[in-house]
C-alpha cells in the first residue's frame, strides 16, 4: 500500500497513482475531437529530454505506480526510447497512447526490449474509408492493423481504443469484432468527451440517444460474449447522463498531467479554466506540485463543494464531476456539473442534445468538421 503523503486540514493525499506525460502536440493525424488545446505547443517549446528525465525520476519517488507516454504523437519524440528505458529502470509500469503510424517491427522491437509494458492502439472507426477520413491522414487504417499485428509480435500486450460519435457509432458491433481480430487485450470503447477540439465540434459529433442506446446494448452484450478473454472498458457521454463521473478520478486524486511544455496539470484540460497558474516542472519538483499548490488543492476533497454536491450521498465517489465541463457550459468552475441531474444548469446537456439533433435532421449537408491543426486553432478559438 502506498503511504500517505503529509494530511492537509481537510483531507490526507494520497501519492497520483498515474503520470500522464503528453510529450509533443505534433502528431501526422488531424481528429477533430482531440483533447489536445486548440494553443497547441510548438516542438521548440517542448521539455527537453534531460527534464523528462528527472520527472520521471521525481515520479518514482512521489509514488506514482504507471506511466502513459501521450501527446499528440509520443513517437514523434526521438527520445522516445531513452524514456521508456529510464521509467523502466525507475520500476514504473510504462503505456504507449498512441496512433501507430509511426511505428514499425523494428521499432516495437527495440520499445519492447527497454522494457516498455503495454501499447494502446487509437481507432478512428472499422470503416477503412471513414478512419481515414475522420483521422485526415492517408491509409492510416491499414498501417494501424498491420501495426497492431507488429505489437503482438513484439510480445506486448495491446489495447484497441475506439473513439466513437455519432458518425462512427453505428458500426460498434463492427469496432468490437475488429478489436477481437486483431488479438487486443483490452477494447476501449470510448465517447468523445466534448473539450478542446471536440467542443467546436460538438453538432456533428454528439451522438443521437437512438444511437447511445444501440450502443450500450452492443457492449453489454459484447461483455457477456468476451467475458473472460477480453476486457471491455466504456466510456460515456456526460450529456445524456444523471450523474457525472469522477472526472480523472477526482480533481488531483489520482493523476498528475505534464504538457509538453513542462505545466503540471490536475486533468488534461485544466488549461481551460481562467485564473489558474499552473506551475511548470522545469522549476518546481512533481512531489511540491501535487503537495502544496493552490491550484491543485483548489477542487481536491469536497470543501470545496456547493450545494447541491456539499450535501450528496455521492460526493465522494462523483468528486463533484468535472470542473472543466462546468466551466465550458455554465462559465464557473466551482459550479455543480451539469452532468447531473440535481445542476441547475442540467437542462443545458439536454440543450446542447437537441441542437445536435437538429443539425443532424436539417436538410443539406453536414456542418464540416474543424480539423485539429495548428493553423486553424486561431480561427476557431
Amino acid at each position: 500500500m502506498k503511504a500517505l503523503l503529509p494530511i492537509t486540514p481537510e483531507v490526507p493525499i494520497e501519492p497520483p497513482l498515474a503520470l500522464l506525460a503528453e510529450l509533443t502536440h505534433r502528431c501526422p493525424l488531424q481528429c477533430p475531437y482531440c483533447a489536445n488545446p486548440l494553443e497547441m505547443e510548438r516542438a521548440a517549446t517542448e521539455l527537453n529530454t534531460a527534464t523528462w528525465l528527472r520527472v520521471l525520476d521525481e515520479a518514482a519517488v512521489l509514488g506514482v505506480l504507471q506511466v502513459h507516454f501521450s501527446g499528440g504523437e509520443p513517437t514523434a519524440r526521438k527520445d522516445l526510447l531513452e524514456l521508456v528505458r529510464h521509467a523502466a529502470a525507475c520500476g514504473l509500469y510504462s503505456n504507449l497512447i498512441t496512433s501507430g503510424v509511426m511505428l514499425d517491427a523494428a521499432s516495437l522491437a527495440v520499445l519492447a526490449g527497454a522494457g516498455l509494458d503495454h501499447v494502446q492502439l487509437s481507432f478512428q472507426d472499422s470503416d477503412a474509408v471513414q478512419a481515414d477520413r475522420i483521422g485526415g491522414y492517408r491509409n492510416g487504417h491499414a498501417r494501424k492493423l498491420v501495426v497492431a499485428r507488429l505489437i503482438r509480435e513484439a510480445g506486448l500486450p495491446l489495447t484497441a481504443n475506439f473513439v466513437v460519435h455519432r458518425q462512427n457509432l453505428d458500426r460498434l458491433p463492427e469496432m468490437l469484432a475488429l478489436g477481437q481480430e486483431i488479438g487486443a487485450s483490452r477494447i476501449e470503447i470510448a465517447h468523445v468527451q466534448y473539450y478542446g477540439w471536440a467542443l467546436v465540434n460538438r453538432a456533428p459529433l454528439m451522438p443521437s440517444r437512438v444511437q447511445l442506446e444501440q450502443a450500450n446494448a452492443a457492449v453489454a452484450q459484447a461483455r457477456t460474449d468476451l467475458r473472460g478473454r477480453i476486457t471491455i472498458d466504456y466510456v460515456v457521454p456526460d450529456y445524456y447522463a444523471a450523474r457525472p463521473k469522477a472526472c480523472m478520478g477526482g480533481w488531483a486524486r489520482r493523476i498528475i498531467n505534464i504538457t509538453p511544455a513542462g505545466l503540471a496539470l490536475p486533468c488534461h484540460a485544466a488549461e481551460t479554466l481562467p485564473g489558474f497558474h499552473f506551475p511548470s516542472v522545469r522549476t518546481t519538483s512533481l512531489g511540491a506540485i501535487w503537495r502544496d499548490d493552490p491550484g491543485f488543492a483548489r477542487f481536491r476533497g469536497t470543501a470545496w463543494m456547493p450545494e447541491p454536491c456539499r450535501s450528496c450521498d455521492q460526493r465522494e465517489v462523483d468528486w463533484g464531476g468535472c470542473r472543466c465541463q462546468a466551466f465550458a457550459m455554465t462559465g464557473n468552475a466551482a459550479a455543480t456539473d451539469p452532468a447531473c441531474a440535481m445542476s441547475p444548469d442540467h437542462f443545458m446537456m439536454a440543450d446542447a442534445v437537441a441542437a445536435s439533433d437538429a443539425v443532424a435532421a436539417a436538410d443539406g449537408p453536414a456542418p464540416d468538421l474543424v480539423y485539429r491543426r495548428i493553423r486553424t486553432a486561431a480561427l476557431v478559438r
